[in-house]
């Protein structure tokens, strides 16, 4: 299985497609059919877009999402949260800092600053000690965060 969701910006768009043994996806094929009635037809034509251009869509995301992850994680660190940068993924994994777990950090990221994070313990206790942040909002909007928790956490 394969979807377009993540490497297209196709999230929500139900957008896919399977390999494999052929009589296995014949079956799936079928179940398919009977589930329900397919694809939007133009979001079809926009999926075959997106595959027929994949390199070129590919390196302007890449260029977008490396010129977002460098807004968070420079301006990050710059005020004094040393947050690692990531290779490749559109999140951000931060330590917590100044004795918060990840939930109350969560909490007081929101109730100070309205910014929203994803407490990481919500991915098991191995994710305890860090908050996610999504690179999904433009370098601006990836400023401005920056600049709040500046303001509340680190001034």
């Amino acid at each position: 299985f394969h979807s377009l969701s993540k490497t297209f910006n196709m999230t929500g768009w139900r957008v896919g497609m399977a390999a494999g043994n052929a009589d296995i996806v014949a079956g799936l094929a079928k179940i398919k059919s009977n589930v329900d009635s397919g694809i939007f037809t133009p979001i079809q034509i926009a999926a075959m877009e997106a595959l027929r251009n994949s390199k070129d869509i590919k390196r302007e995301f890449n260029q977008e999402y490396t010129l977002r992850r460098s807004a968070l994680i420079d301006g990050l660190n710059e005020v004094g949260w040393q947050v690692a940068k990531p290779l490749a993924t559109f999140y951000v994994w931060a330590p917590v800092f100044g004795g918060y777990d990840s939930a109350s950090l969560a909490k007081a990221l929101l109730e100070k600053t309205d910014i929203i994070v994803t407490p990481g313990i919500g991915f098991g206790k191995s994710g305890e000690g860090y908050v996610r942040m999504a690179l999904t909002v433009g370098v601006d909007k990836l400023k401005e965060v920056v600049s709040r928790i500046k303001t509340e956490f680190f001034s």
